[in-house]
C-alpha cells in the first residue's frame, strides 16, 4: 500500500458529517461513472451495519462482515476529481485487510461496479484475481412479453402488508442459503426496504399453494428507480425467491413474468421505464437461458475481487 495515503478505520458508526461524506461521494462517482459505486446493501450500511468503514481524503470503504461462515464484502468509491494518484490501490488494500477480522472461511472479496477500467486497475496492481461476475441483464419495455398463464394450483397477489413478511423471511432465507448477500435475512432487511421511497406494496408478487393458501411458494419484489436528469425510470427484477421444496413447479417464471407485466403497464402518474434490469451469477446457465427467452441481454457486469492464492 502506498504509506503516503492516510486512512482511518471506523469500527463504529461514523457522525452526520462523515455519513454525508460517503454519501456525496457516492452520488458524485455514480454521475461520473454511469454506475452506482456501492450496491445497495452496502450504501444502507453507510448509516447502520457496516461492521468496519474506511476513509481516506477522498475516498470511503465499508465492510460488511460475512454472513454464515462465508466472505466479508468490501465496497468503495474514491472522488472522481481525485483518481488516478493511488488513492483507490490503498483504500482497497486497507478495506481488504480490515475485512479480514470479519470473514467466514472464504477470503474477503472487493467489489467494483460496472467493471469500470480504473477498477480493474486497482486490482491489478493489488495483484487481484476475479472471484464472482454477476451480470446486470436488460430487456426494452417496448418488446412484447407472453401471456401471464392461469394457474388452478397457484393463488398470486400482491403483498398485503406486515403479515407476510414472516412468509417472506422463511422462502427467502430457503432460496438464497447459499447467497452472501441475500440469503440471513432478519425482520430488519424486510423493513429497510419497505421503509424505503422505491418501495411499491402492489410492485411485490407472492405465490400462494391453492391447497394450503397459507404457505407462501414464491415472491417476486419489483423495483422502480427514480428517473434522473430527464431520463425514464428504470425497472427491476429486483428479488425472485421460490421455495426449495416448490422447486420444478414453474414458479420462478410465472413470478418474473407477472413482475414484467406489472412494470410494462401504464401508470397512473408519471412515466414509467423504458427498461427493465436484473442481476444474475455469470455461471447460472439455467437462469441465462430462462431470461434470454424472455428477451433479456447482457447490459453490463459486476466482478468481485480476492487477494490472489488465498482460498
Amino acid at each position: 500500500m502506498n504509506e503516503q495515503i492516510e486512512h482511518r478505520v471506523v469500527a463504529d458508526s461514523l457522525t452526520a458529517a462523515e455519513v454525508a461524506f460517503a454519501h456525496d461521494l457516492c452520488d458524485r462517482a455514480e454521475r461520473v461513472d454511469g454506475v452506482a459505486p456501492l450496491a445497495e446493501q452496502a450504501r444502507i450500511a453507510i448509516a447502520s451495519g457496516a461492521d468496519r468503514h474506511i476513509l481516506t481524503a477522498h475516498g470511503y470503504a465499508n465492510v460488511i462482515a460475512a454472513r454464515d461462515g462465508g466472505a466479508a464484502m468490501v465496497e468503495a468509491v474514491v472522488d472522481p476529481d481525485h483518481r488516478g494518484r493511488g488513492e483507490g490501490r490503498a483504500l482497497v488494500d486497507a478495506a481488504l485487510t480490515a475485512a479480514e477480522a470479519v470473514t467466514g472461511s472464504e477470503p474477503p472479496q472487493a467489489w467494483a461496479h460496472g467493471d469500470l477500467p480504473a477498477a480493474a486497475a486497482v486490482a491489478t496492481a493489488l495483484g487481484l484475481e476475479r472471484a464472482r461476475e454477476l451480470l446486470q441483464l436488460r430487456r426494452p419495455v417496448a418488446e412484447p412479453l407472453p401471456d401471464l398463464p392461469q394457474r388452478d394450483d397457484i393463488v398470486l397477489r400482491t403483498y398485503a402488508g406486515p403479515a407476510d413478511d414472516a412468509e417472506i423471511l422463511r422462502v427467502n432465507n430457503d432460496a438464497f442459503s447459499w447467497h452472501p448477500e441475500q440469503g440471513g435475512w432478519t425482520q430488519a432487511d424486510i423493513a429497510d426496504r419497505t421503509g424505503a421511497d422505491w418501495f411499491d406494496p402492489e410492485g411485490v408478487f407472492l405465490a400462494f399453494d391453492a391447497a394450503e393458501p397459507d404457505t407462501l411458494l414464491g415472491f417476486h419484489w419489483t423495483k422502480i428507480h427514480p428517473a434522473a436528469d430527464g431520463s425514464a425510470p428504470l425497472g427491476e427484477v429486483y428479488i425472485v425467491g421460490v421455495d426449495s421444496a416448490a422447486q420444478g413447479r414453474g414458479l420462478g417464471g410465472l413470478l418474473t413474468l407477472a413482475g414484467l407485466h406489472h412494470m410494462a403497464a401504464p401508470r397512473p402518474s408519471g412515466r414509467g421505464p423504458d427498461e427493465v434490469e436484473l442481476y444474475v451469477e455469470g455461471d447460472n446457465s439455467a437462469a441465462l437461458h430462462t431470461y434470454s427467452r424472455l428477451g433479456f441481454t447482457r447490459y453490463t457486469a459486476d466482478i468481485a475481487y480476492r487477494r490472489a492464492g488465498v482460498s
